[in-house]
């Protein structure tokens, strides 16, 4: 008698990388930008622009280090989230150019610096060093689980970078910005990370505590008194921030970002409508003392009122005509007047040059790409196989689109002003490198959440033994 033995293994099934999807929409993310920057050039002088060639081959080596580090270290991560910020960051160049051959521009530069320096070379150079940091990201974090190990140290680096640019002088009335000898930074940008981390490790351990409800009110199921404490420290913390520093966009996105963290781990509908009344509360509580967010209120109410006394009145009077200006399709890049507004143009009204050129088909476009970034980045959340990684994954989308609601909407006049800056497209070095790095993280996390398991030992009830008889 012979035994014959056959063992069969359970394999885990594989799943698609996408990379070369990726690699497709990055070649996309690279050409549109150039076509753009041909399209100003054409615009302006009737020439192709002399540096078209060196921005595209600029533009396109660092999104293809990009992509082989994802490839490499990442292999299935969510193959839309480079292409969007890629995209983004390019159409951001572009109009920093076309604003830096505004000869308005140069001329206002010159009256009040003394001279004119050009700031698309900069923002390349920011981006090089952003797209370093997104790789850096992605080869240091292995696994974004090992970020819950420094919790309560993410919550004081986050609090230190908050409270360190109550030490420096204001720049344009707020508080936002520190100096290291000629670079200034915008410790906020980081600090948007670093939170995050910190909720997230915090709401994973108290989240069942805070999702108890005491009773029942108008519909509401209303939390605990005592566990009120969480929710007031944080926002006395930003009514301290819009007080000190007078920084209205960071005290909304430190706050937006707790309440978004804290409705999604405890799945009570109170803790947002709570949240809406105690910032609504915090900022017209210090509105009526503070006159630098009086000044910005009185801006939004009726913008042409203050037309000719007030700056803040007349940059968004402006940036409301170049709206108006761009109608449904745009003047076309290179032939607009948002360069008006002044030396915001490129920064905090960069927006108003995309409404006016681009239109409210392009600027629709816009907010669609942002759009997608923050579908990407919920869509990973629930993905996601830890609790960590969901809450952290969903605190970055989260903290990214109330960033660009609070910036669109104060440039629109939906808001007061903030004075924080669009992601990828604005310029500036602090918003840049931060943004890139948020991108690093989701694609860990995301990586993480796509990747195969991996395939279980042989089990004993696999074996089937086959008896043969002679």
């Amino acid at each position: 008698m012979s035994v014959v033995t056959n063992t069969t293994t359970i394999g885990a099934i594989e799943a698609p990388s996408r990379r070369n999807t990726e690699l497709v929409m990055l070649a996309f993310a690279v050409a549109i930008p150039v076509f753009a920057y041909l399209n100003v050039g054409l615009a302006l002088d009737g020439t192709v622009p002399t540096g078209m060639l060196g921005y595209g081959l600029g533009i396109g080596l660092l999104a293809g280090v990009a992509h082989l580090v994802v490839r490499k270290f990442a292999p299935y991560a969510d193959p839309l989230l480079l292409p969007l910020a890629t995209l983004l960051n390019g159409l951001g160049l572009v109009i920093i150019w076309r604003l830096d051959q505004s000869p308005r521009l140069m001329q206002r530069a010159k009256m009040a610096f003394g001279g004119f320096s050009p700031d698309a070379p900069k923002q390349l150079m920011y981006s090089a060093i952003g797209i370093a940091l997104f790789v850096a990201v992605l080869l240091l974090l292995k696994d974004h689980r090992i970020l819950q190990r420094y919790t309560y140290i993410s919550m004081a680096v986050a609090l230190i970078l908050l409270v360190l640019p109550m030490f420096f002088p204001a720049v344009n009335g707020a508080k936002i910005w520190i100096s290291l000898g000629p670079f200034t930074i915008q410790p906020g940008e980081f600090a948007k990370i670093i939170i995050a981390i910190f909720f997230s490790g915090y709401l994973m351990v108290k989240r069942d505590a805070l999702a108890l409800a005491s009773r029942r009110f108008m519909g509401l199921y209303l939390p605990r008194g005592r566990d009120l404490g969480p929710i007031l420290v944080v926002w006395g913390v930003s009514i301290l921030i819009l007080v000190f520093e007078t920084d209205l966009g960071t005290s909304l996105l430190f706050f937006g970002v707790f309440i978004v963290m804290l409705y999604v781990a405890t799945e009570r509908t109170s803790w947002i409508v709570f949240g809406l009344l105690m910032s609504a509360g915090g900022a017209v509580g210090v509105a009526t003392f503070e006159p630098h967010v009086q000044d910005r209120v009185t801006a939004w109410i009726d913008p042409f009122d203050c037309y000719q006394t007030d700056g803040a009145c007349q940059q968004i009077g402006d940036a409301l005509l170049s709206f108006g200006s761009g109608g449904t399709l745009g003047t076309g890049l290179g032939q607009g007047n948002s360069d008006l507004i002044g030396f915001a143009a490129n920064s905090d009204f960069v927006l108003s040059t995309v409404g006016e050129e681009f239109g409210l088909a392009g600027t629709m476009a816009f907010l669609l790409l942002y759009g997608l970034i923050v579908e990407r980045g919920v869509r990973t959340a629930l993905a996601a196989r830890d609790p960590f990684g969901k809450l952290l994954a969903i605190g970055l989308s989260g903290g990214f689109a109330i960033q660009v609601f609070v910036v669109a909407g104060g440039v629109m006049g939906l808001i007061p002003l903030t004075g924080m800056t669009l992601p990828f497209v604005a310029y500036g070095g602090s918003s840049v490198l931060a943004n890139w790095a948020l991108i690093g993280v989701l694609i860990r996390i995301s990586d993480t959440a796509r990747r195969p398991a991996p395939a279980p030992a042989p089990s004993p009830d696999a074996e089937m033994t086959q008896v043969v008889r002679p």
